[in-house]
């Protein structure tokens, strides 16, 4: 049996299993952040008034921070890998009924639970595709390095794919209103883009400039957004099989898990992965937000953010197995490094660039590339922090 923390894959399975307990945790992911990645994608805009949205995404993943650095080893410790999943799937689901009733008593405290939860979940998440990936290279004699690559970059295809679905379910959602958030009369009295500062703005352009769908379609997509979410919970729970402890691992108490944290500072590979990791979360924030608010509802309006971000989903989803084979001929600098030139060309056009009505193409194009860059860094460092 291949090794990985203090958890193994049973001897008994067989490369077909493998690949069923990929599927179903890929499949898990993509029901749920089919909701929280559209969502995300709408907080800027539908929970516009007094930055309440960007709040609520900034509590996520500064939260997600404090707890990638405490929580995730001592919960799957106790919890093991599933559930930890399932708890942090839970956490995701209730996020999104906050936003039935979006107020700073109800969103940001769900946002900070939703960022504690990120943490156990992606660490679980990424151990359990390791794992799964380690002992498939053994039973195949493969490079160990290319099977978790290939692994990753199956399960980003679901990943990817969420944004696909849950941005299509808010544009034809969202869409269904007769009457557009930004209409000619207001569209050109403030600045969009890289200018784009609301606080400047007038308070009659302010009021056009954050006017979110009416409640009934908001009330339809959350109940949508929220099915998919136990959907996802209920794949995990029912079809997710548990990989088996190692006996033979140490056991640490509680403080020496925290510790263990820090003591991987020493490690020259990791401190050299953080400013990469750190600039993953940055330009994540970014597509998000940023760009969602200033770039697409401030020029056209917020029925357009799905179609938008349906081309980061597709180009997301079509080039993550796509880099994650290609890692196997060319190594993840090749791969990190195309990445890094296609951001340093979007962010100088992005900075430049004021949008208008009429070229709405280039937000379609400009989200595509941000995808095919963003499935380069995601499963390449991805696999890159499981070794």
């Amino acid at each position: 049996m291949d090794q990985i923390s203090s958890f193994v894959v049973p001897s008994e399975w067989s490369t077909q299993k493998i690949f069923k307990n990929l599927f179903v945790v890929s499949l898990g992911f993509l029901f749920i952040f089919t909701a929280f990645q559209a969502l995300s994608n709408l907080q800027s805009s539908i929970n516009c008034d007094a930055g309440l949205g960007v709040a609520s995404l900034a509590t996520i993943y500064g939260t997600f921070i404090l707890s990638c650095m405490f929580t995730p080893a001592v919960i799957i410790r106790y919890m093991g890998l599933k559930w930890t999943l399932v708890i942090s799937m839970c956490c995701y689901a209730l996020y999104t009924v906050a936003n039935y009733s979006p107020s700073w008593a109800t969103l940001i405290p769900a946002s900070a639970l939703v960022g504690l939860a990120a943490g156990p979940l992606w660490t679980s998440m990424s151990t359990y595709v390791t794992t799964l990936g380690m002992r498939y290279a053994m039973i195949k004699d493969e490079r160990t390095e290319n099977i978790i690559a290939r692994f990753f970059g199956f399960f980003f295809l679901f990943f990817k794919t969420s944004q696909i679905i849950g941005n299509l379910i808010a544009s034809l959602v969202l869409g269904s209103e007769e009457n557009t958030n930004i209409n000619d009369t207001h569209v050109n009295d403030f600045t969009c883009g890289a200018q784009d500062c609301s606080t400047e703005t007038t308070e009659e352009n302010a009021t056009a400039y954050c006017n979110p769908p009416e409640k009934m379609l908001t009330t339809i997509l959350l109940i949508v957004y929220l099915v998919c979410g136990i959907t996802g919970i209920c794949i995990v729970v029912i079809f997710l099989q548990k990989l088996e402890r190692n006996e033979d691992q140490d056991e640490k108490e509680t403080c020496g898990l925290f510790l263990a944290t820090f003591k991987l500072m020493q490690n020259i590979n990791i401190v050299l992965i953080i400013p990469f990791s750190l600039y993953a979360g940055l330009q994540k924030a970014f597509i998000t937000a940023n760009f969602t608010k200033s770039y697409v509802t401030c020029t056209v309006g917020v029925e357009w953010v799905g179609f938008v971000m349906i081309c980061y989903g597709i180009t997301s989803a079509l080039f993550s197995p796509f880099w994650g084979n290609l890692a196997k001929l060319t190594g993840r600098f090749v791969i990190l490094t195309t990445g890094t030139i296609i951001f340093g060309t979007l962010i100088v056009v992005l900075l430049t660039w004021a949008p208008k009505v009429d070229q709405l193409w280039v937000m379609f194009v400009s989200t595509a590339l941000w995808g095919v860059a963003g499935a380069a860094w995601e499963t390449q460092l991805n696999g890159e922090n499981q070794l």
